[in-house]
């Protein structure tokens, strides 16, 4: 047996006791900390046959596999939705509010007995809410989610390079990189860009 096969066989065992009881999904989250960009949620019921084996924390993950894996996942979850907030309301709310509000969009289109999320709680949710630490890390669910998440926010920013691509949206994704502030420096903001999170750089 493969090591990736034990470690999915893992994450499948930690999300079991919740299966046993009734209709599981997981929850992550993407992009809280970018200076530029959506924050993206996505919430999937994940079958517990064929197991992925690749299925794992997307940031363990090179971005060709992960593009693979979602491929996969989309294929065969039995439910998935995303949820994103865009970067003016994130002003507006502050990434910790924004976030929450995008797992919930997420999750009142996925119908789920249990919801575990990636370390937020208290969203109010229908079903049971199970937070969970490092939750991408040890849950077969939320890792699953966090790949969902992932790619789509990905794509989105790599679309964003090309109206605004003096920034580099396609190789950092928002994030706050060198190449990313010293373009912020020199042109501004451009309109998706948080302007609470970029104070410092300009």
């Amino acid at each position: 047996m493969t090591d990736r096969k034990l470690h999915a066989e893992a994450l499948m065992r930690f999300d079991q006791p919740y299966r046993e009881r009734g209709i599981v999904a997981g929850m992550d989250e993407v992009g809280r900390g970018p200076l530029a960009g959506p924050v993206v949620t996505a919430c999937v019921i994940m079958p517990a046959e064929p197991l992925l084996t690749w299925v794992d924390d997307s940031k363990k993950l090179s971005e060709k596999r992960r593009e693979s894996v979602y491929s996969e996942i989309m294929q065969i979850a039995k439910a998935f939705a995303f949820g994103r907030i865009e970067p003016e309301e994130i002003d507006r709310i502050n990434i910790l509010q924004a976030t929450r509000k995008a797992m919930v969009q997420a999750a009142e289109q996925v119908r789920a007995d249990f919801y575990l999320i990636d370390a937020v709680s208290d969203l109010g949710l229908a079903g049971t809410e199970v937070p969970i630490i490092k939750g991408d890390a040890n849950s077969y669910s939320i890792a699953a989610a966090s790949i969902l998440a992932k790619v789509c926010r990905d794509a989105e920013m790599i679309r964003y390079d090309a109206l605004y691509p003096e920034y580099g949206f396609a190789r950092n994704k928002g994030y706050g990189t060198k190449e990313h502030i010293d373009a912020l420096r020199k042109y501004g903001p451009c309109p998706i860009h948080r302007r609470t999170f970029i104070g410092n750089f300009i």
